[in-house]
């Protein structure tokens, strides 16, 4: 836990010493990081990551921490992404500090901007009528992200890592072999899934095989929910929890887009999709829906009711899929 003492010591390494820390506030929602406010006289603050075991509610990944799907997370992916990120026009918070040496904490942290307008999932709920502009920028910011190119397939942190080794296997045959793993060990969980297994099992496969090879990819998030999109001073949607960013297909993006953003969506949807990709894609986010957050709960992550609720609403998803077949 960061105390006011850590604060304190952490904004004088900032070169934001001349600020009193006035309190230090552990945000929810983080898995992976810790995230806190440090608030400070004066009405100034900035949030601070931390990345620490004790801070991390993750089991190891049973896929293994290796390809575009690997447990991205830590302070050198952060850095990395965020300047991937910045050069394809993208707004992250701005870094005061970053610190992997353990200078001044004893895990590696980063000091950043507190983005002042809150997050669109908020904006989206209490006011939708005014969300058409922050929606419109991040359409074109989702744009921008499209037009950045790879020919590989890999994380975008230009750090050196298991996320950033090229994965040399085409993005519909990383999701095809991550989801039948996923729909696998779901299936041990979930009785109704058993049951449909085979169905889900056929279907995967079927709609990967219709799959025609393209030569690049796109740079996306990958967990881009209206959660993980704050609001700046100039109405500017700024996006955090980057570390995951990659170079993939633009479908996976849309698909988790058009699932988190639901109605919303109508502002983000893009022409050119594969609506292949997309049926696939869709199905395989729902399976890991399932397995993910049941897989948090095999630890002592502290919102469980919501990932339970995650895991229902993915099931029901997936048996909702028609066959392939029919698609």
């Amino acid at each position: 836990m960061v105390t006011a003492g850590d604060a304190a010591a952490i904004l004088r390494a900032a070169g934001l010493g001349a600020r009193q820390a006035a309190g230090v506030t552990r945000l929810r929602g983080g898995s992976k990081k810790g995230v806190y406010r440090l608030a400070c006289t004066g009405g100034f603050s900035a949030i601070l990551y931390v990345w620490a075991a004790a801070e991390n509610y993750w089991p190891a990944d049973p896929d293994g921490d290796v390809g575009a799907f690997w447990h991205a997370s830590g302070l050198r992916l952060f850095e990395g992404c965020a300047r991937r990120l910045s050069a394809a026009g993208v707004r992250v918070p701005r870094v005061y500090l970053a610190d992997g040496g353990q200078a001044v904490y004893p895990a590696d942290i980063a000091l950043v901007e507190d983005v002042p307008g809150g997050t669109l999932e908020e904006l989206l709920d209490g006011d939708p009528g005014a969300a058409g502009p922050v929606m419109e920028r991040l359409g074109d910011m989702l744009a921008a992200m499209r037009r950045a190119r790879s020919a590989h397939v890999g994380g975008a942190s230009l750090e050196s890592g298991p996320a950033s080794a090229p994965d040399e296997r085409r993005c519909e045959q990383i999701v095809l072999d991550r989801a039948l793993g996923q729909l696998a060990r779901a299936a041990q969980r979930v009785p109704r899934l058993a049951d449909a297994r085979p169905r889900l099992d056929e279907t995967l496969r079927t709609l990967a095989a219709a799959i025609a090879p393209r030569p690049d990819y796109s740079l996306i998030h990958g967990e881009l929910g209206p959660d993980h999109v704050l609001i700046d001073e100039r109405r500017h949607p700024v996006l955090i929890d980057i570390e995951g960013a990659m170079y993939f297909d633009a479908e996976w993006e849309h698909a988790f887009l058009r699932l988190r953003f639901g109605p919303a969506y109508r502002w983000l949807r893009a022409g050119g999709l594969d609506e292949r990709r997309m049926r696939l894609y869709s199905l395989a986010l729902d399976l890991s829906l399932v397995d993910g957050p049941l897989r948090l709960l095999d630890g002592d992550f502290p919102d469980r009711e919501a990932m339970l609720a995650i895991a229902d609403h993915a099931v029901d998803r997936a048996l909702a899929a028609p066959e392939a077949s029919a698609r």
